[in-house]
């Protein structure tokens, strides 16, 4: 589920790129797609101010559904996050220590061996 989540999450992602750089910028007079004038936006199908609202409102839904995905994926990670934290593990006392057992610990009757040297001739 969490797979399927993130595929959407990452399409609607690609799709809001795409629709706010082929919005009008306020400065320049035109986006990455339109130009300067209002006939080449969405290839003229619309008037400037009809694709600019279209644009406006896909933009909106897009920023919704991207909120609402991301809330989701940060819900369903929530829940199946099961490690407790640092501070649970030392308030319960009863909880199994963890012993590092990376390194070899001499026995009781060995006494520790010096480290070889090599002799120069």
């Amino acid at each position: 589920m969490q797979d399927v989540l993130l595929v959407i999450h990452l399409m609607v992602a690609l799709a809001l790129i795409g629709v706010v750089l082929m919005q009008r910028s306020a400065q320049d007079g035109g986006g990455l797609m339109g130009g300067g004038g209002g006939g080449g936006t969405m290839g003229g199908l619309f008037s400037a101010r009809g694709s600019a609202n279209l644009l406006t409102r896909t933009t909106a839904i897009l920023a919704t559904l991207f909120i609402v995905l991301s809330l989701a994926q940060g819900i369903i990670a929530g829940h199946q996050h099961t490690t407790r934290s640092l501070a649970e593990q030392v308030a319960d006392p009863a909880a199994p220590a963890v012993a590092d057992t990376t390194q070899e610990t001499p026995k009781a009757d060995q006494a520790p061996t010096a480290p070889a040297v090599p002799v120069s001739k």
